[in-house]
């Protein structure tokens, strides 16, 4: 039984936060993490009790083949593309962290702008090399695809990079990017 593999904890818990609890909607915290055998397989697994309806929730994610070195923050995952989350997923993760950017708060701005970049560094990795756009399969996810049905020419490499070098010049403009 293979589970789809969780490249970082930032990645997991991104993964985490972006699915509420089944049962009632809310969304979970204090997760416990720990390794697991499923069926002679080791998985990374995360449990919790939700806040909301008392329901345990568990999450089994597959280890990567090898273990991404530690680097600043996020550190959601290698050059390979994620496989727990869509592109759809990534790009509205670096427009929700965008959108709330304080003006005065320089530290939280960098950690905010640094999540963006991050993320829409993600959605670059689902673009094969000599393609310029993300491909329909890298879209799995409901919430994937009306991020990009809502405005397709978002995942086009040429905008991908602007954005993210946007985030990246604003990130440094903090001082802490």
């Amino acid at each position: 039984m293979p589970f789809a593999v969780a490249r970082t904890r930032d990645e997991a818990h991104l993964y985490l936060e972006l699915n509420p609890c089944d049962d009632c909607g809310s969304a979970a915290t204090g997760w416990e993490h720990g390794l697991a055998d499923v069926e002679g397989e080791l998985v990374a697994s995360y449990v919790t009790v939700c806040p909301g309806c008392g329901t345990e929730l568990e999450f089994l994610f597959g280890l990567p083949e090898r273990e991404t070195g530690p680097g600043p923050f996020p550190n959601f995952g290698g050059p390979e593309p994620s496989e727990i989350l869509d592109a759809g997923q990534w790009l509205q993760t670096a427009n929700d962290a965008a959108g709330v950017v304080p003006v005065d708060d320089q530290a939280e701005a960098a950690r905010l702008l640094a999540i963006a970049r991050a993320a829409v560094e993600e959605v670059v990795k689902f673009i094969q090399p000599g393609q310029d756009a993300v491909p329909d399969d890298a879209f799995w996810t409901e919430d994937g695809r009306r991020v990009r049905d809502t405005e397709p020419g978002r995942f086009r490499l040429e905008r991908l990079l602007v954005v993210r070098d946007t985030y990246r010049a604003l990130g440094t403009e903090t001082g802490v990017n």
